[in-house]
């Protein structure tokens, strides 16, 4: 290829090389495609097996933070706190593909110049715990939005469920369920009652503030409008049946791991 240059006048040379922009954009190619193919090998694979942590776990493990983490199925979680971060979280998860529109046109319309705040449902949680970063921009809602389709797709409501509640962040340091309910309330994620499972949804929107545990004021009001939405809510009912009494927990033995 070299003589090939060598015989041409320079000008004709310089229009058949691959400019350096050429080479940036093939890289950036390269890079997207492979990213998308491993975003979505993840995806089949988490559909089966459980994820070792997320990239927020990761996050503050690289920063020397000390992670407390334990998975358990979904069956293993009480369903008083199911019906708790539905209610509280997310009221259309059940209803929507995703992403729900509506909530994110009246957050971009209320953003200020660090991008918008909420409207993200359950699903967009996972995806956003699992595989991107914590800050709030319009960058990492475009990828987000995508990587929730995906997601909605490949995984059952119950399985993203079952995720989003062994990655969240109810404390620092603390992930997930079982962990939350042994950190704050000495006890298995199975053995929640209604209004622990409701102190600790209300906590998820500001984990390092709230302390389910132990809750403010605001954070008790707070707990105790979810406690009032988790009776006979339908929200709930892609993944258990609609209970007109949530008070008593589930105290069974948990099932072996799927």
């Amino acid at each position: 290829m070299s003589n090939i240059y060598m015989q041409l006048s320079p000008g004709a040379a310089r229009s058949i090389a691959p400019t350096l922009s050429q080479r940036l954009l093939q890289a950036a190619r390269f890079v997207v495609v492979s990213l998308s193919g491993f975003f979505v090998f993840l995806l089949f694979l988490y559909k089966f097996a459980n994820p070792p942590g997320s990239m927020l776990m990761a996050s503050d493990a690289l920063w020397g933070n000390e992670v407390e983490h334990v998975w358990v199925p979904l069956q293993a979680i009480s369903p008083n706190l199911i019906r708790a971060v539905i209610v509280s979280e997310d009221g259309k998860f059940c209803r929507h593909w995703g992403v729900d529109w509506e909530a994110i046109g009246y957050a971009i319309d209320q953003a200020g110049l660090d991008g918008p705040r909420g409207a993200s449902t359950i699903s967009m949680q996972t995806v956003k715990n699992m595989f991107l970063w914590n800050s709030r921009s319009y960058v990492r809602k475009a990828l987000e939005i995508p990587m929730t389709y995906a997601a909605e797709l490949v995984w059952s409501k119950p399985r993203i469920l079952e995720i989003y509640l062994n990655i969240a962040e109810w404390g620092p340091g603390v992930y997930g369920a079982e962990a939350a309910a042994r950190y704050h309330f000495s006890k298995s994620a199975a053995r929640l009652t209604a209004d622990e499972a409701a102190r600790l949804a209300a906590a998820l929107p500001d984990p390092l503030s709230r302390d389910a545990g132990n809750p403010s004021h605001v954070a008790a009001r707070a707990a105790s409008r979810v406690r009032r939405w988790m009776d006979g809510n339908p929200a709930v009912r892609c993944v258990l049946p609609v209970s007109r009494d949530v008070r008593k927990p589930n105290v069974g033995r948990a099932p072996a791991r799927p």
